[in-house]
């Protein structure tokens, strides 16, 4: 049997996704004099060549890359052993690794985190805080248990839970309160800011507004929903932003809110986890304390 440790695996992992020996050791928390010694090691016990070594970066042989993808799926089943034994215990302790998307992070996360470490006091939350893609890719490498998004992600080895519905609203100018909303076909006309490529959001406002992604637009990509409402108060243009972003994004800007007609756009807000998760009924469970916190959200905004 070959000598291959587990804390070479992933190492390995580490080194293979970031392509240099120094981002990887970052990420593993060594030096990269001892990075560097564990992947030699693993290549000679495997008898060949994992990466090629260049100058700046390294990339995967092609045995590299095959062997890339057995090792996946080792780690995520190593790590599916842990979330088993975690599953076996009363009530959910430990770590619970869970990603949020930038739209919803800011404005959610506060009352979830309160409310899970109040339900849950044993359990220790770790936040990621990315877009979707990187999210789908984190849960399916066995690095995130849980994410938070806009549904639907489509993804066959996810298990999806919609947890509520929220509308979009416009944003304008101050001097724009009480003017008529503008029709989806009135906004392609006008300079609407959006986030950049990447986020869903960006995606749900384009459809709204049936703009291709893909047309040129006379507008601003902003990193942030609050770049863009401060841009809007700043009279460069108009945006759209979720309901649950209104009271935190507009108390310190000049800016109007208006609400479309019916249909309203909107977006449905879930969680998704992996289907084999072991986790997947104290998931469920999370999934109520986040519901709980989006109510608590929306009852406090109402107050402002």
């Amino acid at each position: 049997m070959m000598n291959v440790t587990l804390k070479q695996l992933k190492y390995f992992e580490a080194l293979a996704r970031q392509g240099h020996f120094g981002r990887a050791a970052d990420t593993c928390a060594i030096s990269q004099p001892a990075l560097s010694v564990q992947i030699k090691e693993l290549e000679e016990t495997l008898g060949t060549p994992l990466f090629e070594r260049a100058a700046r970066q390294v990339r995967l042989t092609s045995f590299g890359e095959e062997f890339a993808l057995r090792v996946s799926d080792i780690l995520r089943s190593v790590d599916e052993l842990g979330e088993l034994a975690r599953a076996a215990r009363k009530g959910l302790v430990g770590r619970l690794r869970i990603g949020v998307i930038p739209t919803i992070a800011p404005y959610l996360l506060p009352g979830i985190i309160s409310n899970l470490t109040r339900v849950h006091g044993g359990l220790d939350v770790h936040v990621r805080e990315t877009v979707t893609p990187r999210l789908i890719e984190e849960l399916l490498e066995g690095r995130l248990d849980t994410a938070i998004v806009a549904l639907p992600v489509s993804e066959a080895s996810l298990e999806e839970v919609a947890l509520f519905t929220e509308n979009m609203v416009l944003i304008r100018p101050g001097a724009d309160a009480g003017e008529p909303v503008p029709s989806p076909d009135r906004l392609r006309e006008m300079r609407l800011l959006l986030l950049e490529e990447g986020h869903c959001f960006r995606d749900q406002a384009l459809s709204f507004c049936n703009i291709q992604s893909a047309m040129p637009r006379d507008g601003l990509d902003g990193s942030s929903l609050s770049t863009l409402v401060q841009m809007v108060g700043a009279g460069i243009g108009v945006t759209l932003i979720p309901e649950m972003a209104l009271s935190v994004e507009t108390r310190s800007a000049p800016v109007s809110v208006g609400r479309f007609q019916s249909p309203q756009p909107s977006r449905t807000v879930g969680m998704i986890w992996r289907r084999t998760s072991p986790l997947a009924p104290q998931l469920t469970k999370i999934a109520e304390i986040v519901c709980q916190s989006a109510e608590e959200q929306r009852a406090a905004s109402a107050e402002v």
